[in-house]
């Protein structure tokens, strides 16, 4: 199967084991997938800062795809981060015509959705 890590961080700099994942991904291309969120480093598609929930805005459609043949998706950090994730999770679901309440709702039921913040 396909492990794919977005890793937000404020800068390059503070990045934990860029080199280790870069590495897995060059190793393992068909398996590994890492993408990172500098939010004082890069910019969102609006001219923002960059926060994982734009990465995973900006790849929604294959992360939905993904989520649909039974994938599992993990949020780890400040839980001040999830309005944001929510919010553009919901966005990738209306722009597919799905009902963002009710996908949520079958993930978390079959045990795809995983929130581990603090």
């Amino acid at each position: 199967g396909l492990a794919w890590l977005f890793l937000g961080v404020a800068n390059s700099d503070a990045l934990l084991y860029d080199e280790d994942w870069k590495s897995m991904q060059e190793k393992y291309p068909d398996q590994f997938r890492y993408d990172v969120a500098l939010s004082r480093e890069q910019k969102n598609k609006k001219g923002g800062k960059m926060y994982i929930q734009d990465k995973v805005e900006e790849y929604g459609k294959e992360v939905f795809e993904l989520m649909n043949l039974g994938a599992h998706i993990y949020f780890c950090g400040l839980k001040g981060m999830m309005p944001g994730v929510l919010e553009a999770m919901e966005n990738v679901a209306k722009d597919q015509g799905l009902s963002w309440e009710d996908t949520l709702k079958a993930w978390k039921k079959s045990g795809q959705w995983h929130v581990e913040v603090y």
